[in-house]
């Protein structure tokens, strides 16, 4: 009981010490809240609401079928141009897509003669460019063959290809993004905060101090976890419940709290990690060239950015032992896919057995370097 106060005293100097370092709370606050809003608003691969133009010389049923497939969101409603006003306007950047109907455009098509329908495209815009081009030729070709099959009486296709798309049916990026960086977040977070607070220790003197009071190395270690991980575990809530759930509109298919539990299990790993990296690091210079190193590689191979499956087959297994894998992996089955903890308990039972060594190995090492200052 004795060891449980000291630790429980040691982490509330921890936490008033975070509360009275502005610039932390500010970087807590703003990972938790405003980068969160702006990698999901800013990062789009989808697209929304394009301007488009019709420059209509046929003025036939076809090409005003053509005009009225073209809605909201992807598209704004059509625009009718001149032809002569096509360059003008493209030039001023008023439109990134102007469709171009050449006369008798119906009357070809119904005699099956070979004709021509242009698309201009404004290249700068380069992501709705290279999208919107895809989804207009969709759009004028399923327009057309709807036309046609209802003028000639054509059967059917034997064929009715279905899609359904499952847990984020508009395809939103923003939907996977604010997840994703909060996850990177906490890891971010979690190492730099732990290896900051025991670098601070050392460069003002106070681990000195601290090691002439009966109190231990593990102790010390163990306040410095608690308390920086309840930080970054309310900040996460936080983000969740207010940022991504009410102030981006996105859905939480799973059970927030669960997967805050999963947060916790996590955070033993990622701030065993800020406490090992504090522990070599003499400064806070040489705590962020470490940083760098270790977290780099982690949030490139978790599968946060870049899907488990474009990875070579022999890299994608070796990975599923690092947390930080195991740690998306959960994320994504509770968050996206509604998943309890029948379905996620593996991850969160091979997170916390790869946790419980690295955090061995960091209070094994915190103890050697206290054991040295004495």
């Amino acid at each position: 009981m004795r060891s449980l106060s000291t630790i429980f005293w040691l982490g509330t100097k921890e936490l008033r010490s975070f509360l009275n370092d502005y610039v932390l709370i500010g970087l807590v606050v703003y990972a938790f809240s405003l980068n969160v809003m702006i990698a999901a608003q800013s990062n789009s691969q989808e697209l929304r609401h394009a301007s488009i133009a019709i420059a209509d010389e046929d003025h036939s049923e076809l090409s005003r079928r053509i005009a009225h497939a073209f809605m909201p969101p992807l598209f704004q409603p059509p625009q009718s141009i001149a032809v002569r006003d096509i360059v003008p306007l493209m030039n001023a950047g008023r439109y990134t897509f102007v469709v171009d109907i050449p006369a008798n455009f119906q009357q070809n098509v119904l005699a099956r003669h070979y004709t021509g329908l242009q698309i201009d495209v404004d290249a700068t815009a380069m992501v709705q460019a290279g999208l919107g081009s895809g989804d207009a030729q969709q759009i004028i070709t399923d327009e057309i063959t709807n036309f046609f099959a209802k003028t000639e009486n054509a059967p059917l296709a034997p064929v009715n290809l279905d899609v359904r798309i499952a847990f984020n049916p508009n395809v939103t990026t923003a939907w996977f993004t604010s997840v994703m960086i909060i996850l990177n977040n906490v890891t971010m977070l979690a190492i730099i905060m732990a290896g900051a607070a025991v670098v601070r220790e050392r460069e003002h003197g106070t681990m000195d101090h601290l090691l002439a009071m009966p109190v231990s190395p593990f102790e010390i270690a163990i306040s410095k976890i608690w308390a920086n991980g309840l930080v970054i575990t309310i900040a996460t809530g936080f983000s969740l419940y207010v940022v991504v759930r009410t102030l981006l509109g996105i859905p939480i298919a799973g059970s927030i709290p669960l997967f805050l539990g999963g947060v916790v299990i996590y955070l033993f790993f990622a701030t065993a990690i800020g406490i090992f990296l504090g522990t070599v690091a003499r400064s806070m210079p040489q705590l962020g060239l470490l940083f760098m190193l270790v977290y780099l590689p982690m949030n490139m191979l978790s599968g946060s950015n870049t899907p488990l499956e474009s990875m070579p087959p022999w890299l994608a297994k070796a990975v599923q032992v690092s947390p930080s894998t195991q740690f998306v992996s959960f994320a994504q089955s509770i968050l996206y896919r509604g998943g309890g903890l029948d379905v996620v308990w593996p991850h969160f039972l091979a997170v916390a057995a790869v946790g419980a060594v690295f955090l061995g190995l960091a209070l094994w090492r915190f103890r050697f370097v206290t054991a040295q200052s004495n």
